[in-house]
């Protein structure tokens, strides 16, 4: 009978639900749980759940910095068993960060024993460690037996724990928080317990400050760990104001000088939240990988303080440089986020500003205030009723000792006697007789009106609301005093720095140098020989085809190409094939057409003037700085149509002062070179006129030395050149005896 009756009421609670509807239920309560309970601080103390619970429990335990260590199993075993029913790693993993000097701004627990390191080395196991509670961890606490804040049921009902901690120090903004809960996170970086005093007096003595006024007090983070903030100081304005952005953190380095111009950087301080011995293995990760082409080696030289070395490649490479690679690459430079997402004294998760949550933070003191004034207002109130009747005692004490000498119930005839309250009676009849002393009557009395006098001053400070925030002033001027910027815990740790410009690191910095010789065949097949060969010696080139250009130069130098279509293209000499094997097709390596060609190939001289000329005889001289070409397509400069194409193209050496051109028609000019114009894109002016053929070659020289041309592979040379000097544009007259039959110098 009883089993059909509990199979009949189950049935009656079976209801359908649909699907999604049961889990949305199901999910949404698991989201509030996380966010509420777990994941998201309070922004009255600055804790999670898990946080609060440990330092609760350690005050059970009597952790106070005044007493001994207790083993961390024994703490993580009451916070487990009492207060917080998850995995004795996760509350330990807690614990843990607690203690870290770099990860805690202001640590609430001390450890005794492996708590870890900067390495990302874990903790030992939580039965070899020891633990207690730090100073800032009671001023945290200080406050939970005078009724501060309220308590609730633990899980199992069997104990109570705090809702909030008293919190008598700004311990959200001081250490930060982070975690991430459901469809929201919060990330709030540590900052200065000095600098946050100096702003939260500010604004108890200035209601409606703004935002940028306590961002004046309080510049941005204090990292336990150190760094150079470099976030520009509008983002950081914009950031507080709205509760979301970010700081850009970098390692902070010195250069220290050595022998011969050497040098080595040493990096004293990393961002916040980098494991150095992760930081030094991605280094040598990518150092042998050659994507940090500046940095020769790196070593670790820590021992108490922290220290990197850095060589560097060369002693040309500039500092600034090298740690630009860096902190493009690694982890020297990191982004720390700012989210201020917390639950308000509501417990609704929602996200502040600066000044909201300095706020809150003093609405919860003065709340704690209130709360402790009337607590000791009500422990007075019951002193004194006691007190009261002990000095009835003193003023009737034959009467009072007949009475009890005398009565079987003493206690309510004493009431009627004397007008005593039943706690007064008892307490008359638990004292002793050796307080029956004249002494002992006049220590009552004493007490009996400071009481009175502590009471007058409490119920003074409960009537006015100014009084209690000048007692809260005090109290914040105290804390600041403690952590002030002379206090080895107060110090500023990390500096503040000038927003980084963008430093173009240029591309021979970016790799090393060495000697290569540049070999490229009359059909454009490419390749870079290691070391300066002399006249192509052991090179080999495809049947059919043989040498047209052969250059000394270095992998950190840029070649420049001019082709028939007057564009000048770039390429790094470090992009080159080797020298192994016939290269490759110069015209892969750029967007030159099949039915263009190049007229010529050399090393970019940035100082350098060209002198550029078109097969119709026209011409101009740019400066080789405005020839780099930054894209495949080249950069178009000589402006050639029609059947005209690009012909010429030669340096223009220092001291040079006049121009030699030379036509089909074997026609030599003559002409001052300041006649030709310096342009950055055009056609040019004519050079040399022509009745039929067109421009063969172009030299520009000084007059006084000659003009010189190659014959065979002598070198010859004439230095009387009247007859042949004009003007620009003229057709000049047949060269000297012995020029080329080419036509060309």
């Amino acid at each position: 009978m009883t089993k059909k009756t509990t199979a009949k009421s189950a049935a009656a609670e079976i209801r359908e639900t649909p699907l999604a509807e049961a889990l949305g239920e199901r999910y949404l309560a698991y989201a509030l749980s996380t966010i509420t309970s777990r994941s998201l601080p309070d922004v009255r103390d600055g804790l999670k759940p898990v946080h609060r619970r440990l330092l609760f429990a350690m005050r059970q335990l009597r952790l106070d910095p005044e007493h001994g260590f207790k083993k961390c199993a024994r703490v993580v075993g009451d916070v487990i068993g009492k207060y917080h029913p998850h995995g004795d790693t996760a509350v330990y993993d807690a614990m843990v960060r607690l203690a870290q000097e770099f990860a805690q701004r202001y640590p609430l627990v001390e450890g005794h024993g492996n708590f870890g390191n900067i390495d990302g080395d874990n903790a030992a196991a939580m039965r070899y460690t020891e633990a207690r509670l730090t100073h800032v961890a009671t001023l945290l606490l200080d406050g939970l037996d005078e009724d501060a804040v309220d308590f609730r049921d633990t899980y199992d009902g069997e104990e109570e724990e705090p809702v909030v901690l008293p919190a008598g120090f700004p311990n959200l903004l001081a250490n930060g928080a982070a975690g991430i809960a459901v469809g929201m996170a919060t990330s709030i970086p540590p900052h200065n317990a000095g600098e946050i005093c100096a702003a939260l007096l500010h604004l108890i003595k200035f209601p409606n400050a703004t935002v940028a006024k306590l961002v004046g007090l309080m510049p941005g983070p204090d990292f336990p760990t150190g760094g150079e903030i470099v976030e520009p100081r509008d983002s950081i304005l914009e950031s507080y104001a709205t509760g979301r952005g970010g700081f850009r953190l970098r390692a902070k380095w010195q250069v220290e000088k050595q022998a011969q111009g050497q040098y080595r950087i040493v990096i004293t301080e990393i961002p916040y939240q980098v494991a150095k011995a992760r930081l030094v293995e991605k280094m040598a990760e990518l150092l042998n990988a050659k994507k940090l082409p500046l940095l020769a080696d790196i070593h670790d030289e820590s021992a108490e303080d922290l220290r990197l070395v850095l060589e560097p490649r060369s002693r040309n490479v500039e500092p600034e440089h090298l740690m630009e690679t860096l902190f493009r690459h690694t982890e020297l430079e990191s982004r720390i986020p700012l989210n201020m997402n917390v639950l308000d004294s509501e417990g609704t998760p929602r996200v502040m500003n600066l000044r909201e949550v300095l706020q809150a933070f003093l609405d919860h003191r003065h709340q704690v205030l209130v709360r402790r004034t009337k607590h000791r207002l009500e422990k007075i109130a019951r002193r004194l009723e006691i007190l009261g009747g002990y000095l009835v005692v003193y003023a009737n004490l034959d009467a009072v000792i007949k009475i009890i000498r005398d009565q079987d119930e003493p206690k309510p005839v004493l009431m009627k006697r004397f007008k005593l309250s039943e706690l007064q009676a008892e307490a008359i009849l638990d004292m002793r007789l050796r307080r029956l002393r004249k002494l002992d009557e006049i220590t009552i009395r004493e007490e009996f009106e400071s009481l009175e006098a502590e009471q007058k001053g409490l119920k003074k400070l409960l009537k006015d609301k100014q009084a209690r925030w000048k007692t809260i002033a005090g109290e914040i001027k105290e804390l600041g005093k403690t952590f002030g910027e002379k206090s080895e815990l107060g110090r500023r740790r990390s500096a503040f720095g000038d927003t980084p410009d963008v430093v173009e690191v240029p591309l021979e910095a970016m790799i090393e140098r060495e000697p290569v010789t540049v070999v490229c065949s009359a059909k454009g097949w490419i390749r870079a020989a290691k070391g300066h060969l002399a006249d192509g010696e052991g090179l080999k080139y495809k049947e059919g085809d043989r040498e047209r250009f052969l250059i000394h130069a270095q992998t950190t130098d840029k070649l420049v190409v001019f082709a028939t279509n007057g564009r000048f293209y770039t390429i790094g000499v470090d992009g080159l094939p080797g020298g192994r094997g016939h290269g490759e097709p110069l015209r892969l390596m750029m967007e030159l057409g099949n039915d263009q060609d190049m007229v010529d190939l050399m090393v970019h001289d940035p100082e350098r003037k060209l002198l550029v000329a078109a097969s119709d005889g026209r011409g101009f001289v740019v400066s080789e700085s405005d020839v780099i070409a930054q894209t495949r397509n080249g950069k178009q400069v000589l402006n050639v149509s029609g059947g005209v194409e690009a012909k010429v193209c030669v340096p223009v050496a220092k001291g040079a002062d006049s121009v030699a051109a030379v036509g089909t028609n074997r026609k030599l000019l003559i002409f001052p070179l300041a006649e030709l114009p310096v342009m950055t894109r055009g056609r040019g002016v004519i050079m040399q006129k022509y009745k039929s053929g067109g421009l063969s070659d172009v030299r520009a020289f000084a007059l006084a030395q000659g003009l010189t041309w190659k014959s065979g592979p002598a070198t010859r040379g004439e230095k009387e050149l009247a007859d042949w000097v004009g003007k620009r544009a003229a057709a000049g007259r047949m060269p000297p005896r012995g020029f080329p039959k080419s036509n060309r110098f």
